[in-house]
């Protein structure tokens, strides 16, 4: 079922933390420094606060999270962890009732003519949570040893449906990765893009899943001719997180390949689908989601899905 949580005011930015902010880069400014020549995708530029909020005092952050991360079909309920992390194990109840079975599929059947029904949705766009500065989100705790703190910073009481969510985000954050991944939570654009770029250099390509307008129903997609393979073995991709601010999960194994989708839905809607494929996942959970829909066990065979809209694959030009 769909989380639908009211909006909640935060008032825990400090004028002076402000103030700092207003010094420095602003995160697109930052981007256009640091990667003069990527063009920015959708799924970043469109969590930037508009310029003119910029030049002003903001009051608060507003806390209206959507589906967390994992998510090509609607929202998911809080409990659930993300299938991007390779430790992720489900339940043979969630089987038919997780919309994320719609997600993975095997590398052998990334051809022309291939049928999956999919939803690419994402959280509206004027609720969604935008990105912080790097000063403002450095300013914030962010660890389940602060949780107290945090829940405090953002109103919010220990046992409501909020506070499940950020503390669920925070621990996913928190757990080490495989043998071989690294990971990182970025709290900010600045830090998502210096997480990159440490790992691929900064000649680099930012790509996000592109969707004319959908509906809200699932739909029949059809793999057309085009499907390109991008650049090098090795890829960061970083997956949007349930947070009152823009949360990024990002990881990275020399296991990974990208290849950009072209699809085309049964009322002709034509979309570019970021497909991520996994070649090695002998070390992943035995259990994980992907192994029980595909029906194949960990290190056998390429596992691959699709990225939701709102998340961000970098790789190498």
């Amino acid at each position: 079922m769909e989380i639908n949580l009211l909006r909640i005011l935060i008032s825990f930015l400090t004028l002076a933390v402000v103030a700092a902010s207003h010094a420095a880069l602003t995160p697109k400014d930052y981007w256009n420094s640091v990667l003069p020549n990527t063009p920015m995708p959708s799924a970043v530029s469109d969590l930037l606060q508009p310029d003119h909020l910029m030049d002003e005092k903001p009051v608060g952050v507003t806390f209206s999270p959507g589906p967390p991360a994992g998510g090509i079909d609607v929202g998911i309920g809080q409990q659930r962890s993300s299938p991007f992390l390779y430790t992720y194990g489900s339940s043979e109840d969630q089987l038919h009732d997780d919309p994320n079975v719609a997600l993975f599929f095997l590398e052998k059947d990334m051809h022309p003519g291939k049928r999956m029904n999919l939803h690419f949705m994402t959280q509206d766009s004027n609720t969604a949570a935008t990105f912080l500065p790097r000063q403002v989100a450095k300013s914030l705790p962010f660890s389940s040893s602060r949780l107290p703190e945090i829940l405090n910073k953002f109103s919010l009481k220990p046992e409501s449906t909020e506070a499940n969510i950020i503390k669920n985000t925070i621990e996913e954050c928190e757990k080490p990765g495989i043998e071989g991944e690294e990971k990182y939570c970025a709290t900010s654009l600045e830090s998502m893009v210096d997480f990159s770029t440490s790992k691929l250099g900064k000649d680099v390509r930012a790509s996000s899943t592109e969707v004319g307008k959908e509906t809200q129903m699932q739909k029949y997609y059809t793999i057309v001719p085009g499907v390109k393979k991008m650049a090098g073995n090795k890829a960061v991709v970083c997956h949007k997180q349930n947070y009152a601010y823009a949360v990024f999960f990002c990881h990275t194994t020399r296991t990974t390949t990208a290849y950009l989708v072209p699809l085309v839905g049964n009322d002709g809607t034509k979309a570019k689908a970021v497909a991520i494929c996994h070649t090695d996942t002998s070390a992943w959970n035995p259990k994980h989601l992907a192994f029980q829909v595909l029906k194949v066990k960990p290190g056998t065979v390429p596992v691959c899905h699709f990225l939701p809209k709102d998340h961000v694959v970098w790789t190498s030009k």
